[in-house]
């Protein structure tokens, strides 16, 4: 039996798709930023002339979809659900409504606190330790991240002066099997860090041939011998103006 990590090709097509669940939204905004911290969405949600505009529908519940205005741009964003399938069916569903740029921002585990720490993490290739890519783009080992996103992420991080590190990234599905072994494994493979989503969101987004940018934000540590829960719990509260308006800066730039 042949499951989908041993398929060289992707079949096609899909017996449904996106826009058959999900309508278009008129006038949806070009760029769409979204991000995992509830923490974060709440925030720029409660500005003053931010509009809800649409929602996301699963059988967890309604996820709002919100438009703000910057530097006389209209952009999209919300929450995006953790994990590569939900994620994923949200960014499917959100290309679906109309969105043709898309920026995507998280936490993520740290395998290598010396050279990450206090940096913006520019991920530049994902090692496919997770399922949702591969009914996406045919198996290999990793996925590179698109040369142009890379460029322009950086060359935004560099006008807005932070501090960053281009490397590789773990994408897994199973947080609570992140065991010694193979953190010590993918450390030796030169990843900086681990996160749920990154691998998938590059097969999709250039599946669909939608511009697509990453970056990440170190929260646990898991390159000592105990694990340091640090910024985890508080899901990027601290730098969430940070956060996002890099994000916006990377949406115009797209």
């Amino acid at each position: 039996m042949y499951t989908i990590f041993q398929r060289a090709n992707i079949a096609e097509p899909a017996l449904f798709g996106p826009s058959d669940t999900t309508s278009k939204v008129e006038h949806f905004p070009e760029i769409c930023i979204s991000t995992f911290s509830s923490n974060i969405i709440d925030k720029f949600s409660s500005l003053d002339g931010v509009e809800k505009i649409a929602e996301l529908y699963s059988a967890n519940g309604a996820l709002p979809v919100y438009k703000i205005q910057y530097k006389d741009r209209e952009i999209a964003f919300y929450r995006s659900m953790v994990g590569a399938p939900a994620c994923v069916s949200c960014f499917e569903e959100i290309v679906a409504m109309g969105a043709k740029k898309f920026v995507l921002f998280g936490s993520c585990g740290v395998l290598n606190d010396e050279q990450v720490k206090n940096k913006i993490i520019l991920p530049v290739s994902a090692v496919r330790d997770e399922g949702t890519s591969y009914h996406y783009i045919a198996p290999s080992a990793e996925i590179n991240a698109d040369e142009r996103s890379v460029q322009i992420l950086e060359q935004v991080l560099l006008q807005c002066g932070y501090s960053f590190i281009k490397g590789k990234t773990w994408t897994c599905d199973a947080i609570y099997r992140e065991t010694i072994s193979a953190i010590e494994e993918r450390r030796q493979e030169g990843c900086l860090t681990v996160e749920m989503e990154c691998a998938s969101m590059l097969a999709v987004s250039k599946y669909r041939q939608v511009p697509f940018i990453q970056f990440l934000y170190g929260a646990d540590n898991l390159s000592s011998d105990t694990w340091e829960i640090r910024d985890l719990a508080l899901h990027g509260l601290n730098n969430a103006e940070k956060y996002m308006v890099l994000a916006f800066e990377c949406g115009l730039a797209l």
